[in-house]
């Protein structure tokens, strides 16, 4: 994996010099295995997954805590590998960073996918209290699989979720879950004229279907998708289902060819 201004990610290059450029942001105590390989590999793109700071690889940048962090640090690396513009795809609170981009740096994007999303992502107190001690993390950790999945899910996907989260280190965990319970843009969100994809699972505890449809009602040019047998981890749920819709999605966002120096 390469690294670039202290974030490392994966990238599938499209065969096209000139292809889109898409950069998938992970959710809280994630990383670029967030994203399944059908996502991470979309054919006729050039689809950058990140490691946000202090997640996975990206351990020389701590995380961070505010969106509005993980942001700049989101820019700094697409400066240092001169991608201009790109289509942010995000997942929880990679999605309020790419909210946060949309409405701060509209300059830098060409559209949004919001998956497990709202305008607000207030967190339980609870599980932000357990997040904060390292004897108490693993009680975080295991609320936030039991919300996270849909009953339908394979238990092995669910462990497998687990135990990747469970390798983040307390403070990062902690410092996500901050950032998401103090990021609101109910105020701002009308301001997004960027194309945006908001998808939701049918079975999302998280984030439930009234967050997207709030979202998909405020952004002039949203579209809305309900992804059936998915809870909040719709994209490692259903692949096929949510690769594909971004696929179809991808072919609308207006790009110029030769935006990637």
């Amino acid at each position: 994996m390469p690294v670039s201004a202290g974030i490392y990610y994966s990238l599938s290059q499209s065969k096209l010099t000139d292809g889109l450029p898409v950069v998938l942001l992970h959710g809280a105590g994630g990383m670029h295995l967030s994203w399944p390989s059908e996502v991470r590999r979309l054919a006729g793109y050039w689809v950058y997954a990140l490691d946000l700071p202090g997640h996975g690889k990206s351990q020389e940048i701590g995380g961070q805590q505010t969106i509005a962090g993980y942001a700049r640090q989101v820019l700094a690396c697409m400066d240092s590998i001169k991608v201009g513009r790109a289509v942010f795809v995000g997942h929880s609170m990679g999605s309020a960073v790419a909210l946060m981009l949309a409405i701060h740096h509209p300059e830098r994007v060409l559209g949004i996918g919001l998956l497990g999303s709202g305008v607000r992502l207030r967190v339980n107190p609870e599980l932000l209290s357990a997040a904060s001690s390292p004897t108490t993390t693993h009680k975080a950790i295991e609320a936030m699989v039991k919300w996270s999945f849909s009953p339908k899910t394979s238990p092995h996907l669910v462990a497998l979720i687990q135990q990747r989260m469970t390798a983040t280190r307390q403070s990062v965990l902690h410092g996500d879950l901050a950032a998401c319970n103090a990021f609101d843009v109910s105020q701002l969100i009308t301001q997004v004229r960027q194309p945006a994809l908001v998808m939701c699972g049918i079975d999302d505890q998280m984030t439930p279907l009234r967050y997207a449809q709030y979202l998909a009602d405020a952004i002039p040019c949203a579209r809305l998708l309900l992804v059936p047998g998915a809870g909040h981890m719709l994209m490692l749920e259903q692949p096929q289902a949510v690769a594909a819709a971004l696929e179809t999605w991808l072919t609308t966002i207006p790009f110029i060819p030769g935006e990637v120096a």
